[in-house]
């Protein structure tokens, strides 16, 4: 259930994400089991992220400039976009350390889905914010494509909308509304959500796909629900695959993150 993502100026041939639930994709997405495939070694974390404090702070992410910078440097990566990724690590660690999730593996997503926030010339606003909105093409079940209805706007348009893949980490509609998460909520309010590893029916927490600090977090919460210990192959690999059942696609944020953890 994957469709075609257009190529664009640095942005390497990919697959939309997120395209079925959770629930059936952990069960396809054991993709050493079921295409004979070895699992590939991990990249590494990338590093540690600094400490930082995430209850009663009013700008959590500040205190990750100092740390992105030189990354951002080194790697051609949007400082901003390097401090979501960061906080979304250290929220994760937090919450679930047993997951250990790296900043590299959320970079090597972002840099195949949408080169960092920056396809069709989208930029990040100082609240994370990436404007235009990306977007994926209709998923209308033509040329390949998987066949997804967005019923909130259906119900809104009156006739048949099909849903597009959102912001800079590629989520559908659904996806979203299941794991998405406002990052800039305090993290004592959080906590629970982060914590339980499970998606919600409703949340009024759930912020925008758009925002690139939400979908760091909502994507970290995705990929460690999925894979479990992602400092092993097997659940490295399953993560990537539940994100995306492909294993060119494994292959493509495999690459990208170990680039990224070389010179961490």
């Amino acid at each position: 259930m994957t469709s075609s993502y257009p190529r664009g100026r640095g942005v390497m041939t990919a697959r939309w994400a997120l395209l079925v639930p959770v629930v059936a994709v952990v069960l396809a997405g054991c993709g050493s089991a079921s295409d004979g495939t070895p699992d590939p070694v991990p990249p590494s974390t990338g590093g540690s992220v600094p400490a930082i404090r995430l209850d009663a702070v009013d700008h959590p992410l500040d205190q990750l400039r100092d740390w992105a910078r030189p990354r951002a440097e080194r790697y051609g990566i949007p400082v901003r976009a390097l401090q979501a990724y960061g906080y979304a690590t250290v929220a994760m660690a937090k919450a679930q350390p047993g997951c250990h999730l790296g900043w590299v593996t959320l970079a090597g997503i972002a840099r195949v889905e949408s080169d960092h926030a920056r396809f069709g010339g989208a930029t990040i606003a100082a609240d994370g914010l990436v404007r235009p909105p990306i977007r994926g093409i209709a998923l209308n079940g033509t040329g390949g494509n998987a066949l997804i209805v967005d019923p909130i706007a259906t119900a809104r348009a009156g006739h048949t909308v099909y849903a597009r893949a959102m912001g800079p980490f590629q989520f559908i509609p659904d996806t979203w509304k299941r794991w998405g998460v406002r990052a800039s909520t305090d993290y004592d309010t959080l906590a629970k959500t982060l914590e339980s590893g499970k998606p919600a029916a409703t949340s009024n927490l759930s912020g925008s796909a758009d925002n690139i600090d939400d979908a760091a977090l909502a994507a970290g919460r995705y990929l460690c629900a999925a894979g479990g210990d992602l400092a092993t192959a097997r659940g490295w690999r399953q993560a990537i695959l539940a994100y995306n059942h492909s294993t060119v696609y494994v292959n493509q944020v495999r690459s990208a993150a170990m680039g990224y953890g070389s010179a961490a």
